[in-house]
């Protein structure tokens, strides 16, 4: 209901951003007439060409088996994990609240990225609309960004749980955690839609081919015939400010964690306590190590096929990986899935 909210949010005010027509943005600013003129007869641009994996023909058919099967296997891995904890009592806490949340957003992520890949892969039109590919990096935008809070916020769960255990029923009660995941949706909604929209509003010229296989920000701006380079100040800003920001809150959580299971004073209870923040720990450094190598990397360092396959990495992969991780390392989640499943089995008999 809020990803639906949002689009229609960012659908509006993308409209009332390009009123006359939503498909050519608005001249930027400091510009002569002549400029303008020969702009606005560059920028007709009504569509873009998604090249990605087109110089490995040969190995267009094993990408589409495997990404299909990661993209079933995360469908079908995350909504298991988002009907386990609904129906099971005993998964009603908040860490699973937070979990259960991160799956819709896995789940979401991957079907704005996954579908038009696969069909760019099968068929040779690899075009995708001037409208579309805006509506699709909102989105990308939109769910990364909403999962570097929400891992921030799981992180703070764990923090309190393990730190202040005698205050953790007030400190993490349903509503504090309603107002925690509140945040992480509505604060999206703006952010997103401004990233989209500086990009679209940069004057695109000569080639509409994309060097990837979504509309990714940094592809895009090759297509660019203007110095880049305010934007691209502004794009750090915002990854250090809305990507990093919160994976250095995780890391302040887990150093505090990591003092307090060094004061206890049984190996036992060590040896209980850390198994509870692996399975988060490994999903944090799979997210944010995958996506940094992406986007906190010098421009040169990578040709543009090893960017594609590590960007596969990050948006099929790590998804698909997730659910995996969550339930083979939790002894609650496994416990829950045998509850679930004896009582449908119990049923049918």
């Amino acid at each position: 209901m809020i990803t639906v909210v949002s689009f229609c949010l960012g659908i509006y005010e993308f409209s009332t951003l390009y009123p006359d027509n939503p498909l050519l943005p608005s001249l930027p600013l400091q510009m002569t007439l002549t400029e303008k003129v020969q702009w606005r007869n560059q920028t007709l641009i009504t569509e873009f060409i998604l090249l990605g994996f087109s110089n490995l023909l040969h190995l267009q058919g094993l990408l589409v088996c495997m990404v299909l099967f990661m993209y079933m296997v995360t469908v079908m891995g995350n909504t298991l994990i988002i009907f386990v904890v609904t129906v099971d009592p005993a998964l009603h806490f908040p860490v699973y609240f937070f979990l259960e949340n991160l799956a819709f957003i896995e789940i979401n992520f991957t079907l704005d990225m996954v579908p038009k890949m696969l069909v760019n892969l099968l068929e040779k039109d690899k075009s995708i609309s001037f409208a579309a590919c805006a509506v699709q990096m909102y989105f990308f935008f939109f769910f990364v960004c909403a999962e570097c809070f929400l891992l921030a916020a799981m992180a703070y769960d764990r923090y309190v749980s393990i730190c202040y255990p005698l205050h953790y029923n007030t400190l993490m009660n349903q509503p504090v955690c309603h107002k925690i995941l509140g945040g992480v949706w509505v604060i999206r909604v703006p952010v997103s839609l401004l990233q989209v929209a500086w990009i679209f509003n940069l004057p695109f010229c000569g080639s509409n081919e994309v060097n990837h296989f979504f509309c990714d920000a940094l592809a895009m701006l090759k297509l660019v015939c203007i110095d880049t380079y305010h934007y691209e100040m502004q794009a750090i800003g915002t990854t250090l400010l809305f990507l990093m920001f919160p994976f250095v809150l995780i890391l302040v959580s887990y150093v505090h964690i990591l003092f307090t299971i060094l004061r206890m004073p049984s190996a036992e209870g060590r040896c209980k306590v850390f198994p509870t923040c692996s399975s988060h720990l490994i999903v944090v450094t799979l997210f944010h190590g995958s996506g940094s190598l992406v986007y906190l990397r010098p421009k040169s360092s990578y040709s543009p096929d090893v960017k594609e396959f590590l960007s596969l990495f990050y948006t099929v992969l790590t998804p698909v990986l997730n659910p995996i991780i969550y339930s083979l390392r939790n002894n609650e989640v496994k416990g829950a899935l045998k509850r679930v499943i004896g009582r449908k089995l119990s049923l049918q008999n």
